[in-house]
């Protein structure tokens, strides 16, 4: 049955030679690898669920009068907007456990990205020939970062108020351009046209959406063109020789495994552990502000850059050229991804190796690089920590301003230790393989003597 399926298939379409040419493709069969198809099953449960609350969403900041199940809000005056989200919480059929397992798929992707990431940085995938690969996986980091962030900010809470505020000074701060940078998106004067409460549903249920996606099949298209790359296994391997799991019988099932059980997660997530309650933080006014709501902890970096730099402003006579928001706000992560994308130049450059590599690095077969990445990463956590100061004094009586000024220390004192006690240990990992090698090489040279010894003395 199978062979007249594809016989019929291949004869309408002569699709054989990619279909057999895609069933033997050989994937690795290292874990690590996984968390790559973790976000991609993620973005998948997203657009599902997304497409479920968009039939029961209303984009629209005219006011009405609640008058729904829920006591503590009823008659309370609120945008169309927060209602409709009251309403796909408490009356949609399944509503709560879709909008919440929605909010918790775009978490899990968001971390799912950033592991995959990390062990992309630190076994040196990103080199010659994935370059492009590399660049395109940041770019479509950098569009999940606001892309999660339009999502909680549409439903005209307390906290997407306050996060709108937040991004609209941010937006105001970018030297030259700012005023019109932010008068072009928000429409006027924060808080904005009404218009932009739909701009916002339009960029976050379409535009971006299709942007992601776009990227996504780009990425998967340059990873099975130059293929995936592999770690080294015994005996060495060179850099054309591939090991692997075939697509089918071997990685189809396996992978489709994943995807239930990522699914399964998620939506037991859903429906077991509360996330946003925005029946809690109550419709968002001008006047009205709360230290409770926080941003979701992928936009915590960005808080805690906001916060730990001074508050100073060069001024030029009348005219502020920099405002003090863009220097956390914006320069910070402008400077991290900037790094990130020039690393596989920079490397290059540094160790002077321009060949093809298939074959990836365990971390402390390079220390300068996992050096590198460890002091960026403990910089970055740093920042992202003092993004929770105020949930520190609140919960634990910490002085806020005491804790600021620690962070601001040790934001420049932490990553040079890091860098240097991590390029450290990494070379006396080596120093110890190293050693090991040369006692088993010496056992195996002695024993070969005591052998050959043992012969011609006829024992």
């Amino acid at each position: 049955m199978i062979r007249r399926a594809v016989q019929f298939i291949d004869e309408r379409s002569g699709a054989a030679p990619f279909l057999r040419k895609a069933l033997r493709y050989v994937f690795p069969d290292h874990w690590s690898f996984l968390l790559g198809e973790v976000a991609l099953y993620a973005f998948v449960v997203l657009v599902a669920t997304g497409v479920y609350l968009t039939l029961f969403f209303e984009p629209s900041l005219a006011d009405t009068t609640y008058n729904g199940v829920y006591e503590p809000l009823r008659g309370t005056t609120m945008s169309e907007a927060y209602k409709s989200v009251i309403d796909i919480s408490f009356e949609v059929k399944a509503g709560l456990l879709i909008r919440q397992t929605h909010h918790w798929a775009a978490n899990v992707f968001v971390a799912a990205i950033v592991l995959h990431l990390l062990r992309v940085f630190f076994t040196g995938a990103f080199r010659k020939p994935r370059e492009l690969t590399w660049l395109v996986g940041l770019a479509m980091l950098m569009l999940t970062l606001p892309e999660g962030y339009l999502g909680y900010s549409m439903v005209d809470d307390l906290l997407s108020g306050m996060g709108l505020a937040i991004g609209y000074a941010v937006a105001l701060s970018l030297p030259v351009i700012g005023d019109n940078f932010a008068l072009g998106i928000w429409g006027a004067p924060y808080p904005g046209d009404p218009a932009f409460e739909s701009r916002m549903y339009i960029t976050h249920v379409l535009i971006l959406p299709v942007a992601i996606g776009t990227l996504l099949a780009l990425h998967l298209t340059l990873i099975a063109s130059r293929h995936h790359t592999q770690f080294r296994r015994r005996p060495p391997q060179n850099e054309r020789k591939i090991l692997g799991l075939p697509t089918f019988p071997a990685q189809a099932p396996r992978s489709l495994g994943l995807f239930c059980a990522v699914a399964a997660v998620l939506f037991l997530l859903g429906g077991l552990v509360q996330i946003n309650p925005v029946w809690q933080w109550g419709p968002y006014d001008l006047a009205q502000s709360t230290n409770g709501a926080q941003p979701d902890w992928y936009l915590g970096w960005l808080i805690g850059a906001l916060r730990l730099v001074p508050g100073f402003e060069p001024v030029i006579g009348d005219y502020t050229p920099v405002p003090n928001p863009f220097w956390g706000g914006a320069l910070f992560p402008l400077v991290v991804f900037a790094v990130l994308a020039l690393f596989p130049w920079l490397e290059r450059r540094m160790t002077g190796e321009h060949g093809f590599h298939n074959l990836l690095d365990r971390p402390r077969d390079a220390p300068g690089r996992t050096a590198v990445g460890a002091a960026l990463f403990a910089w970055v956590f740093l920042v992202f920590f003092a993004g929770s100061a105020d949930r520190a004094y609140v919960f634990l009586g910490l002085s806020y301003e005491a804790q600021l000024w620690v962070y601001r220390g040790l934001i420049w004192v932490v990553p040079p230790i890091v860098f240097f006690v991590t390029r450290r240990v990494c070379r006396e990992l080596q120093r110890s393989e190293a050693i090991e090698r040369e006692r088993i090489r010496a056992e195996g040279e002695a024993t070969q003597v005591w052998t050959e010894s043992a012969i011609r003395s006829g024992r």
